[in-house]
């Protein structure tokens, strides 16, 4: 990649981080180009020469924010811990990434609703892969024998389908830190949906 194509990468990347900012602060049907332009100090125009809609922005803007979420999930399988920390890990790391990008990463459950029919396909197998990096997690815990759980699907939806129920009352001026909510979701989920399974 020569220093043209770098720059205009970081320069793609700068944009998709503003979005991301915007989305957050507005929700995704009040934020505007011109907002976005705006964080950026750039024209609507010049944003344009980089994304042609609201919808290709936020399609890239969800696209970068999981792919940075699997390169973490990534790290946490790959490395020497017992299952139970990498699934800890997994857990807050989910729920990091659910409550600061709750707005874009939040439509990773609803894709057809808000992007074009030619990007559904791409964000359903993305989608798919880091699901399935929380059941290489639990299958590594069957096979050490730390977990006891059988259907590793199941398992993973209920760790899922927790996790992702934060989005729905998690406040940061509320009674718990961001910091609080990782830990106590990453205990119990793991205590109560894994090796309580073993009594």
């Amino acid at each position: 990649m020569n220093l043209r194509e770098r720059k205009a990468a970081k320069k793609r990347e700068d944009i998709l981080r503003s979005a991301s900012l915007v989305i957050a602060r507005e929700g995704f049907q009040n934020a505007t180009m011109e907002e976005i332009a705006a964080e950026l100090l750039m024209t609507k125009g010049s944003l344009y020469y980089y994304f042609n809609s609201k919808q290709e922005l936020l399609y890239h803007c969800h696209d970068w924010i999981l792919s940075e979420a699997m390169e973490k999930m990534k790290e946490i399988v790959e490395s020497s811990i017992s299952a139970p920390e990498k699934l800890k890990q997994a857990i807050k790391m989910h729920l990091g990434v659910a409550i600061q990008e709750k707005d874009v990463f939040n439509l990773i459950l609803k894709p057809a609703q808000i992007f074009p029919a030619e990007h559904i396909d791409a964000i359903l197998i993305k989608r798919d892969q880091y699901a399935g990096y929380f059941d290489k997690i639990i299958q590594q815990g069957i096979e050490s024998a730390e977990f006891s759980a059988k259907n590793v699907k199941m398992v993973r939806m209920i760790i899922l389908g927790a996790t992702n129920w934060v989005q729905v009352w998690y406040s940061p001026g509320g009674e718990f830190s961001e910091e609080e909510v990782q830990n106590i979701y990453a205990d119990y989920l793991t205590e109560i949906l894994i090796r309580k399974l073993k009594d």
